[in-house]
């Protein structure tokens, strides 16, 4: 797997945006520059696909995703990501952009924080019409790469608000108080991961009590919020792993910030069923 920490150059299909998309027949990096990612790698941008007809396979941290007609995968930066090797729609439209181009929109998208832990969207027929079109809109305008960056940029806002609409079709809406507190506790987690903060210090950090946050994050993740952020720390051990990151299942251990190297190799085999040794023999 290789290691990819930015765009490569040559990926933008615009001048001013950090922003790229491919069909079909539009769009594909050069073999040269599609030999830097190799079929698997860490993804250092958010991507998109949208299957318009036909199946197709992704694997994203180790799982393997069908994604169906009127489906979209999506990935976030730092995921590991393996390009389908016998499985391809027939149609599809893929989409990515990083960081920089994601903050010049106007407003936050809480689909990409993927509360829910799902990682694809179904639409409704009507709803897949107008994704298509605005991927065929989008395309359109990465075809001159002086195209301004505010057509881009509208279009682009139009296709996350669609995504993140339909990710929370099925359950409450994220301007739900209890769904809102969720994704400030994944925020949390995320950005204090190492440090394993406890849960009575997000609860603080939250304004809500232990309780609350123990029924809240039950409710959308199906777990404790101890047990969320043990299968979170340990998910970003398989990453480091299967990157090629780290072998040693001492430094591991303390970059993920476990004291004691034997009660990590101990959670990591209760949470994947083997351990370090084995998990690394097998990636080998």
């Amino acid at each position: 797997m290789r290691t990819i920490h930015s765009l490569p150059e040559g990926f933008s299909q615009n001048d001013q945006l950090p922003i790229r998309i491919v069909s079909p027949d539009f769009g594909h990096l050069s073999p040269e520059i599609a030999d830097q990612y190799g079929l698997t790698h860490r993804l250092p941008y958010y991507f998109f696909l949208f299957v318009v007809e036909g199946s197709s396979q992704y694997g994203v941290d180790l799982d393997t995703i069908e994604v169906e007609k009127h489906e979209v995968l999506f990935c976030l930066p730092h995921q590991i990501q393996q390009f389908p090797v016998d499985v391809h729609a027939k149609d599809y439209y893929k989409l990515g952009f990083d960081e920089a181009c994601l903050a010049q929109l106007p407003k936050p998208y809480p689909f990409l924080l993927n509360p829910l832990n799902q990682q694809k969207i179904r639409f409704s027929p009507a709803a897949a019409g107008r994704v298509q079109g605005i991927f065929e809109m989008l395309q359109t305008l990465v075809r001159s790469p002086d195209t301004e960056p505010e057509l881009i940029l509208a279009h682009l806002n139009s296709l996350l608000t669609e995504l993140n609409t339909a990710y929370f079709a099925a359950d409450k809406k994220p301007t739900d108080d209890r769904l809102a507190k969720f994704i400030g506790f994944k925020v949390f987690v995320e950005n204090n991961l190492i440090d394993h903060p406890s849960i009575k210090a997000i609860a603080e950090e939250l304004a809500v009590s232990t309780d609350s946050l123990c029924q809240i994050v039950k409710h959308y993740s199906g777990r404790s919020p101890k047990e969320f952020i043990t299968n979170r720390l340990i998910l970003e051990a398989r990453r480091r792993l299967y990157y090629g990151e780290r072998s040693s299942v001492k430094e591991l251990a303390f970059e993920l910030g476990f004291n004691d190297p034997d009660y990590f190799s101990r959670v990591f085999k209760k949470e994947t069923g083997k351990t370090v040794a084995a998990f690394f023999q097998d990636l080998s």
